[in-house]
């Protein structure tokens, strides 16, 4: 168990010092135009400039999407027929040579069915990164101690840092501050972030599954999905720094507006 640990710890340390460092390279810009360095609303716009170098980083992850669901459409009446053609056969060697037929068809038309979660997965590392800094700030505070390239100082002053009366090292599940204030704001963020998951993934699923059998395994993932995801983010909300919080409501707009775009250009 420790080593596993170890090895995680050790996966994430650069990721940490990527974020912690693109975090303090714009709170000391908004620093030196003029934002004092201890407030909440400086550290709160250095986290949504992160976002905004991490996401603009991955658009051409996400144009590989959208063009990925739409081949994934393309092949819909291929995997129909196939499915139509093993329809009651559940042998070994009839389910074996489905799925055969089935990576068969994905490598033709250039997609899998894992093409939606790309960007998700790719940020995942960044997302826990942040929580990592961020849930770590408390501690380093009392130990006198800087975490990844946050100085100490640093550290003191995010952890001293608020908005609206809410700490952003606070979380809804461990507390910190005024627990009024952090219950209210966090409630408020992890509601803003259960509807942006869900807008997302339901303009995600109308695209993926326009003209489609309501019945086809596409139209199935898509529906769950759109329930899941909501329903996965929202109950990690209650762990989440309200940092972290700011992360990923400000991320989850930005995928609304670029998932409203896709959709316009059709």
């Amino acid at each position: 168990m420790g080593d596993s640990v170890d090895f995680l710890t050790a996966v994430m340390e650069p990721f940490r010092w990527l974020v912690s460092a693109i975090l303090v390279a714009f709170h000391d810009g908004l620093g030196a135009a003029g934002m004092p360095a201890a407030s909440g609303w400086t550290w709160t716009l250095s986290i949504i400039g992160l976002v905004v170098v991490i996401r603009a980083a991955l658009i051409p992850v996400f144009l590989a999407q959208v063009r990925a669901q739409r081949r994934m459409r393309l092949l819909q009446p291929d995997l129909k027929e196939l499915q139509d053609r093993y329809k009651g056969r559940t042998d070994q060697a009839s389910r074996q040579a489905m799925a055969q037929e089935q990576m068969a068809l994905y490598r033709k038309h250039g997609t899998n069915p894992f093409s939606a979660c790309l960007p998700l997965l790719i940020q995942a590392p960044f997302f826990l990164a942040l929580f990592q800094v961020l849930s770590g700030i408390s501690n380093a505070s009392r130990q006198g101690e800087g975490i990844g390239a946050l100085s100490r100082d640093q550290v003191v002053q995010f952890e001293s840092s608020s908005i609206f009366g809410a700490p952003l090292s606070a979380s809804l599940l461990h507390g910190g501050g005024d627990p009024t204030a952090v219950a209210v704001l966090a409630v408020v963020m992890i509601l803003a972030m259960i509807a942006s998951q869900f807008l997302n993934q339901k303009l995600v699923a109308e695209r993926a599954m326009a003209g489609q059998d309501s019945d086809s395994p596409l139209m199935r993932q898509q529906k769950v999905l759109l329930y899941v995801l909501p329903v996965v983010f929202g109950a990690g909300g209650i762990f989440f720094p309200i940092g972290v919080l700011v992360y990923w409501t400000v991320s989850n707009l930005w995928t609304l507006a670029q998932q409203f775009l896709a959709t316009r250009r059709g």
